[in-house]
Order: structure tokens, then sequence, then C-alpha cells
């Protein structure tokens, strides 16, 4: 399947509806390298040092959560966003050999 990308998101994040059976959506801020996905849980993860290339493939491949399980989810630090209060830890793939951080307490 053949998807059109969205313009750059600049200079914040702007999530885009996506259909899938993990996600609900995704934003990309290109200037910083960040993917933000939400899930259908409705939990809000941002991924660094994405490169755009990933992005895009994760936005053109037919199932964007294989996708995500193979490509994204243990290869980016990422941290967990939390709707209902500001602060989150910063958390690594266990891949990258990096200590996994748990949330900030209130």
């Amino acid at each position: 399947m053949n998807r059109s990308l969205p313009t750059p998101i600049s200079p914040g994040l702007h999530p885009l509806p996506v259909r899938s059976s993990l996600l609900t959506s995704v934003a990309y801020d290109h200037d910083r390298a960040i993917l933000q996905l939400e899930f259908r849980s409705g939990a809000v993860y941002q991924y660094f040092h994405v490169p755009r290339q990933s992005y895009q493939d994760l936005w053109q491949a037919d199932s964007h959560g294989a996708y995500f399980n193979r490509h994204i989810r243990t290869f980016f630090q990422y941290v967990l966003l939390h709707p209902d209060r500001p602060s989150a830890a910063i958390r690594s793939s266990p891949t990258l050999g990096v200590k996994v951080t748990s949330p900030i307490p209130d």
C-alpha cells in the first residue's frame, strides 16, 4: 500500500490517525527526530533519535503495529507520557543495554 507522507511537523507534534489494531495515531518531529505513538490502550510514547526513514517506513507499512514491533519498539530510547501528569521517565530499549527506569513519582 502506498501512502503519501504528511508534511513535516514543526514546531510541535500533531498526531495523525492511522488504521491499526495496535496504534491510533502517529506524529513525527522532523527537526528533533522524535516519533510519537498513541496506542489503543491510551498510552502515548515518544521515541528519540528516530531517523526520518524509519518514520516513513512506519507510515507506509501495510501493518503499522508489525512495523513498530519489528523496527522501533526495542531499538530507540523512549518516554511514556502520562496524560494526567506532566512528569515522565526516560526509558531505553533493553537491547541497547541501558537501564530501564520507572516513572517519576508525583
